[in-house]
């Protein structure tokens, strides 16, 4: 007897969804490249004097890398964040996005809207400057970028000038990745570069720029009207995708832009939500 009451207890407490488990959103810090193009994407903001301003929940947990999203996301089964389309690995699952499948497949033929650019910013050049920037987004670089998923505009070919001196390179912890691989191939073009790369986020690359601090600022995200204004000169060295990620042991496979805009708005917080 106790077991039938117990049984029935049980099935009425998942029929008013008591056991619903709740979601964990994951976000990146304020400053990052990542989040700006996300909130812009998915339309998270809250408008306040005619200005939109992002509406992120102040309750959801706030990661500062790519590194730390991943890791945080595999580890914890309810999680829901977001990265950079090249940065995706098989620790955690991409989600579709209104039943489309984030890839630089979908991204090219347009199906796949959720994507940004990686700009990188200076505001003074040199020779090795533009001796770098050339080979970044030159053919010869093209192979490095597509390999890493991302998408690259190149349409020149790059013949080094071999000009020597150091390089600083600082931003986004999103493009960082790219730009590693890109200063690998560059420098064997150009032993007499040295090339520094500083991860961190993009407001800090481009205010770095602006400081004199570093040479070129990586960006992942537009680069702000605002930013123009204090004399940094953008580029595009590729178009990345964001994909939405979950936990590989979440059941859910698919989000519509307006489920993923309510749960960082906080405004869904149970999965039962939106199965």
């Amino acid at each position: 007897m106790k077991k039938t009451i117990l049984s029935l207890w049980i099935l009425a407490c998942l029929s008013l969804n008591v056991f619903a488990e709740n979601i964990y959103p994951i976000s990146r810090e304020m400053g990052s490249g990542t989040r700006g193009a996300f909130v812009d994407i998915f339309g998270i903001h809250k408008t306040i004097n005619n200005k939109k301003i992002d509406a992120i929940s102040s309750k959801i947990e706030i990661t500062n890398s790519t590194g730390i999203m991943l890791t945080s996301v595999a580890n914890s089964k309810n999680a829901i964040g977001y990265i950079s389309l090249g940065a995706l690995n098989n620790t955690i699952k991409p989600l579709k996005i209104d039943g489309i499948t984030p890839s630089v497949k979908n991204i090219t033929n347009k199906s796949y809207t959720i994507s940004r650019p990686f700009n990188v910013v200076t505001k003074s050049t040199n020779p090795l400057i533009e001796d770098f920037l050339a080979y970044s987004l030159s053919n010869e670089a093209k192979p490095i970028i597509e390999k890493a998923g991302y998408i690259s505009l190149a349409k020149r070919s790059f013949k080094s000038k071999n000009p020597s001196g150091k390089l600083i390179i600082a931003g986004s912890s999103s493009v960082t990745p790219l730009m590693e691989k890109l200063k690998e191939a560059y420098v064997k073009i150009n032993p007499k570069a040295n090339i520094e790369i500083s991860q961190s986020d993009s407001t800090i690359g481009v205010n770095s720029v602006v400081e004199g601090i570093a040479d070129i600022g990586m960006v992942s995200r537009e680069v702000k009207e605002s930013e123009l204004k204090r004399g940094v000169k953008p580029q595009v060295l590729a178009i990345d995708g964001l994909a939405v990620i979950v936990n590989q042991q979440n059941s859910i496979t698919n989000l519509t832009k307006e489920q993923v805009r309510k749960i960082f708005l906080g405004e869904i917080t149970t999965w039962e939500q939106v199965r």
